[in-house]
């Protein structure tokens, strides 16, 4: 049987890298099968959903390169959700019950408060005819609850191993509430049945949810899935939610982390294997077992991702990297340019200096000229590498007099134009000699009618 997974998204909010760690375990375990990923948006929720987060969605999957072989939204499909619910009610696992939801509440809090779990005392399934009959003369509507079985819930667990539930312990759920809207479950057993779901992977938050989706399978003449439940991402920092900041993929994009960071990153969190900066998703691919998987929670540090993110950056070939140099407006940096400068960078957005720095110079003020003259009198000659930088600082040391920030501050103005910036070592050499001299005795580079990579050649 052709393995089909599913990511399942809510549009009330932005990706976060909690649900996106789902949607990425769940596509590598599909490619790694050569199986199908499937996208659902789930949109019943018509309050809360909204068209910008859809967009918002397909736009963050897409940048990770988390393609979907297919696409459908709940919304769109209700009326087999209304055949599913006319079944259930036929065999009696959907019963209406009448209470408000401040009689709920009172329910609830008398159970918690003698120690009790706050599981639903089926007081609905009692009502006689007449007695539902006048409350709904009354205007009152029902909701309807999934009737769970005295039935054993168990299955093997794809990380966790065997799961068993008693479902005593369980409480009946709401499929229907009373405005005849359907709640999550319901909707998502029937989509997972008519799609051909085999395997569902989701956050160990669900492990309840899962036991009574078995049995709503089984009510429905269908197989249950096979299950995998992932540990929870957790932050020493705040809660990982798409109500808060920072988590959201799109920050992450904007903050120049590369989409194969995160995906490294969060395939490898929680399993037993060396957290590795993998350039493309086949070698992701290779590297997948679901097994590896561990129950524990995974800690989220930004800062391990965006160390990844600068291993990442440095392994990365020119001919990756020219690929993306488009996005940033750089189509004229070269390979000589890049090899030097990459690994002196975090994200690819940081080459945006080194070539400004190369290739324009803003016009510095209270650069000491009579030092710089001086320091462009002993600049050796080419060939330049990375010792070319304190073998000179030292000998202008010898002539100027000069040290610390009386000796540098001036250097690197005449150079870069800025009190600050790249580490000047590499620089000179990205510089070159013609430059480097031209710029310490005040004197312009620029040419209109040299290219960018002629203006920057790497020495």
């Amino acid at each position: 049987m052709k393995v089909v997974t599913r990511f399942a998204p809510s549009p009330t909010g932005f990706l976060h890298v909690g649900n996106v760690r789902t949607a990425l375990i769940s596509w590598l375990f599909a490619r790694s099968a050569g199986g199908k990923f499937i996208l659902r948006v789930d949109d019943t929720d018509a309050e809360r959903s909204e068209a910008r987060y859809v967009d918002a969605i397909k736009r963050d999957l897409e940048w990770l390169g988390l393609e979907w072989d297919e696409l459908f939204f709940q919304s769109k499909r209700l009326e087999k959700y209304e055949e599913a619910k006319e079944k259930l009610i036929g065999s009696g696992r959907l019963y209406p019950c009448y209470e408000t939801q401040e009689e709920l509440a009172l329910k609830k809090k008398n159970l918690l408060s003698r120690n009790l779990p706050p599981i639903y005392d089926r007081a609905s399934l009692r009502l006689t005819a007449t007695q539902k009959e006048q409350y709904e003369k009354q205007g009152v509507m029902p909701h309807w609850r999934f009737l769970i079985s005295d039935s054993a819930i168990s299955w093997n667990d794809g990380i966790r191993g065997l799961m068993n539930f008693a479902p005593s312990n369980l409480s009946d759920p709401v499929l229907i509430r009373a405005d005849g809207s359907m709640t999550y479950t319901l909707a998502s057993v029937v989509d997972d049945i008519e799609f051909g779901i085999t395997n569902i992977i989701r956050g160990e938050d669900h492990l309840s949810n899962s036991a009574v989706h078995i049995q709503i399978f089984e009510a429905l003449n269908a197989k249950s899935p096979d299950l995998a439940h992932l540990s929870l991402l957790t932050s020493k920092d705040q809660e990982i939610s798409k109500r808060l900041g920072g988590f959201d993929i799109y920050s992450l994009h904007q903050a120049g982390i590369e989409p194969m960071a995160i995906n490294s990153f969060l395939a490898k969190i929680g399993t037993s294997d060396a957290i590795y900066p993998y350039q493309n998703m086949q070698d992701l691919i290779k590297s997948f077992t679901l097994s590896k998987l561990g129950k524990s929670p995974s800690n989220y540090e930004q800062a391990e991702l965006e160390r990844l993110n600068a291993k990442l950056i440095h392994a990365m070939p020119y001919e990756i990297a020219k690929n993306r140099f488009k996005s940033e407006s750089l189509e004229d940096v070269g390979a000589e340019f890049w090899e030097v400068a990459k690994y002196n960078v975090k994200t690819l957005q940081e080459i945006n200096l080194w070539w400004r720095i190369c290739n324009t110079v803003s016009e510095p003020t209270a650069i000491n000229y009579e030092l710089t003259k001086q320091a462009a009198t002993v600049l050796p000659k080419e060939p330049w590498d990375i010792n070319t930088w304190s073998t000179w600082i030292e000998e202008v040391k010898k002539i100027t007099k000069k040290s610390g920030k009386e000796l540098f501050m001036p250097i690197r103005k005449a150079l870069t134009g800025l009190d600050s910036g790249p580490e000047l070592k590499t620089l000179l050499i990205l510089l070159g000699y013609e430059k480097t001299f031209a710029r310490l005795n005040g004197r312009s580079t620029q040419s209109s009618t040299q290219s960018a990579e002629a203006l920057c050649q790497v020495k």
